[in-house]
């Protein structure tokens, strides 16, 4: 009897192909600004930019208070007064508070705790 040497042949792999993504489309203005609509994408885009103007002007006005606030307080501490003029930031605090309500009194305080400095 004679034996012959099976070779095993190795299993095929079964190859899928899975179609090529399409590449994602560039987002629109609806997209990047959550509107519904190119007419109100407009809106929100032109009133985002002036927003962005109106912030760098708060931004420009909070740095010179803060830089007319470390005058005052040093003339204060010259003279030997304290830094801090407790009466004065009530005023501060009334005059946001009547303004802007509640959050008025709270965006005081974080105006006159940057406006402290350290003189």
């Amino acid at each position: 009897m004679t034996t012959t040497a099976v070779t095993p042949t190795p299993a095929t792999t079964a190859t899928t192909t899975t179609p090529a993504s399409a590449p994602a489309p560039a987002a629109t203005a609806t997209d990047a600004t959550g509107a519904r609509s190119a007419e109100a994408a407009g809106v929100i885009t032109d009133a985002r930019e002036r927003i962005d103007a109106l912030d760098d002007r708060i931004l420009g006005l909070v740095q010179e208070r803060m830089a007319v606030s470390a005058v005052v307080q040093k003339a204060r501490v010259g003279s030997g007064g304290r830094r801090v003029h407790l009466s004065r930031e009530m005023e501060i605090l009334g005059r946001y508070r009547d303004a802007l309500g509640r959050p008025g009194t709270s965006l005081a305080m974080t105006l006159l705790e940057l406006c402290r400095g350290t003189v």
